[in-house]
């Protein structure tokens, strides 16, 4: 089965329905167990105030019982897979923050200013996907991870070999060593769009798909 797309408005589409649902929690918190709120002192014979829930592109927005929309959030709420990729990308990222970090003052100004771009990126991705983990209550994200298991990571040796190399032989094995490992990221993000089930890690694993790709096409064409 191909990993799913999403199209930009399909995703702001669910976005809005997750905030919909989560100020109709908001709403309901401050009523009584009769359903009334405190405020106003009006009820609702369902229990509380109807969703209304954007419609999927071209479609038309839907009014939702507060049961059928926090059904529906539900659908999104993060898997195993969802919990698994982000832990598993940030070490991946990481180690690409090692690997650029080794790039000033042994690379040729071409590669470095790569380098310089590639760490940019990853290191605010790092900081979403940790702010991510604190909000879903990810209580295994600090668990380590054997690098081994992980697609397109360096081995040590090859840390060592680029720490040693300058010029052009530094440029070589950078750009080899990267471009595995951005083929890495893109793989376990390929596989999380098939198997996960949160709107945000997919977007975030768009976000990998898309850029690194583009990064590969880029850094095949320096070797």
């Amino acid at each position: 089965m191909p990993p799913r797309r999403t199209s930009p408005r399909a995703r702001s589409a669910r976005l809005a329905l997750t905030a919909a649902v989560a100020a109709l929690g908001l709403t309901l918190a401050g009523c009584d167990s009769g359903g009334r709120s405190e405020a106003s002192g009006a009820g609702t014979p369902s229990g509380g105030p109807s969703v209304i829930a954007p419609g999927r592109p071209g479609e038309a927005a839907r009014t939702l019982s507060p049961r059928s929309a926090k059904d529906q959030a539900d659908v999104a709420a993060p898997n195993s897979a969802d919990f698994g990729y982000v832990r598993m990308m940030i070490a991946h990222h990481e180690q690409a923050l090692t690997m650029t970090g080794l790039a000033k003052g042994r690379a040729d100004s071409s590669v470095e200013r790569l380098a310089e771009r590639i760490a940019a990126s990853q290191g605010p991705e790092i900081d979403a996907m940790r702010g991510w983990q604190k909000t879903h209550d990810d209580s295994g994200g600090g668990a380590a991870h054997d690098h081994a298991a992980m697609p397109g990571m360096a081995t040590e040796a090859q840390l060592r070999a680029l720490r040693a190399a300058k010029g052009k032989a530094f440029d070589e094995l950078f750009l080899k060593l990267m471009i595995a490992h951005h083929g890495g990221a893109v793989t376990m993000a390929t596989e999380v769009l098939s198997d996960g089930n949160n709107v945000l890690v997919e977007e975030m694993a768009n976000d990998v798909v898309s850029q690194q790709t583009s990064e590969i096409n880029r850094m095949r064409g320096m070797i």
